[in-house]
């Protein structure tokens, strides 16, 4: 599937370790673990400084305030350039909301300065219901004769690993940010001049999908589109494990959804390009409606709306579904276990003529009916297909089969498809 399930969300566990005791984070850079001074506490007018300097950063970042923000930081010449940059990109964003909690507890002595774990609490204004933060670990240098402290380190990949941290784009290098009706686009040197069609359709795809699908959203929505890949490598607990064989996969943020797209996807052809981004649209869109719901139904839904706007006779299927559909070897609807194994593209395939077929046989209405009723708590899949539909989910996929045949198997039928992930 293109959507990282809630259950197994990273960012969401990453979230639940970032609730820490009084005050927040931010990014990544190279610095020397901890010392052997590792376990000794500090005094209080450390803890004073190092909040201090916290609020001073969130400040001069919310008001555009470089040479305040300069002042904060210390260390090394390399880092220094790599927090301007990283200022350079939050100062691009619609930063509503920035501050950083901070634990006075978890400061630790290390040599002439102190690490400490923070917590990163960031809003982007129009596109996040609330703040979304973030942990991480920073060290401090001395604090001065006048009581200040500058920041010399956000790097300590051992601890990192450890939290799961996940580096947002503009922690990770210098990013160009555009912005469209309802489309806050995140690229990069290598994407930027992909910046134009990507945000159009993704404008466009916001119409298109809010037509299609019945729940209120805010029709606002973050996507990352970089020529760096390194974002979407870090995803953990994607669909089929490995980030780089989607094509683009949806994750949470806060109490919101994004998106990223593949560094590949970004040369493909218009109409290509428009059905990926419509899928990953109806994710965003449909949001928790389909977190308990069977990924055959998530993924048959968001295939289902990508093609709406596309003509009958220009809707194109997996090959793999085609000749799964031709060998007769279709039993049931893929289990959520083997969804997204080897044949995941005959999978995405059966699940988006599943889809067809309920909306031909019962109305456009009845797949959403039927997403609402097994996201019912306790609801069983099997029962409540039944009980909507008069079919076990073996008669559906036969139903799914019938129709993939009806439509492609003939002479210059086929046609192969992008993956939708």
């Amino acid at each position: 599937m293109s959507r990282a399930r809630p259950d197994r969300r990273p960012i969401a566990a990453l979230l639940a370790l970032g609730v820490l005791v009084a005050a927040l984070v931010g990014c990544s850079d190279d610095a020397p673990a901890p010392g052997p001074d590792a376990d000794a506490t500090a005094p209080a007018d450390v803890a004073a400084a190092v909040r201090a300097a916290l609020e001073t950063r969130a400040a001069a970042v919310r008001d555009g305030d470089a040479e305040a923000f300069r002042r904060t930081v210390g260390g090394s010449r390399a880092f220094r350039a790599e927090q301007q940059t990283w200022y350079a990109n939050l100062t691009q964003l619609p930063v509503g909301r920035l501050r950083y909690r901070l634990d006075p507890a978890s400061l630790v002595r290390d040599g002439d300065g102190y690490w400490v774990t923070v917590t990163q609490v960031l809003q982007l204004d129009g596109y996040d219901a609330a703040p979304v933060t973030s942990p991480d670990r920073f060290r401090f240098g001395p604090v001065s004769a006048a009581g200040r402290a500058r920041l010399t380190s956000v790097t300590d990949p051992e601890w990192e690993a450890a939290h799961d941290v996940q580096a947002q784009p503009w922690d990770l290098g210098r990013i160009d940010v555009r912005e469209g009706f309802g489309v806050l686009g995140v690229f990069d040197a290598g994407s930027v001049g992909a910046a134009d069609a990507i945000v159009a359709s993704v404008e466009t795809g916001i119409s298109d999908v809010s037509a299609w699908v019945p729940y209120d959203w805010s029709r606002h929505v973050v996507v990352y589109a970089l020529s760096d890949p390194t974002f979407l490598q870090g995803l953990e607990d994607v669909p089929g494990d490995d980030p780089g064989d989607l094509d683009a996969v949806s994750f949470p943020a806060g109490e919101g959804t994004r998106f990223v797209l593949n560094p590949r996807v970004l040369g493909r052809s218009e109409p290509e390009v428009d059905r990926l981004v419509r899928h990953e649209l109806t994710h965003v869109a449909v949001g928790t409606h389909d977190d308990a719901a069977p990924v055959w139904l998530s993924e048959g839904l968001a295939e289902w709306v990508s093609v709406r706007p596309i003509p009958p006779e220009e809707r194109r299927l997996p090959d793999s579904a085609l000749k799964a559909a031709e060998r007769g070897t279709v039993r049931d609807l893929p289990d959520d276990r083997t969804f997204n194994d080897d044949d995941s593209q005959a999978h995405y395939g059966l699940a988006w003529w599943a889809v067809e077929s309920i909306a031909n046989s019962y109305g456009e209405q009845a797949p959403w009916t039927l997403l609402d009723a097994v996201s019912v708590p306790g609801a069983d899949v099997g029962s409540v297909v039944r009980d909507q539909l008069g079919l076990t989910t073996r008669e559906l996929a036969q139903q799914a089969v019938l129709l993939i045949l009806a439509t492609y198997a003939a002479p210059g039928a086929g046609l192969v498809s992008p993956s939708p992930t």
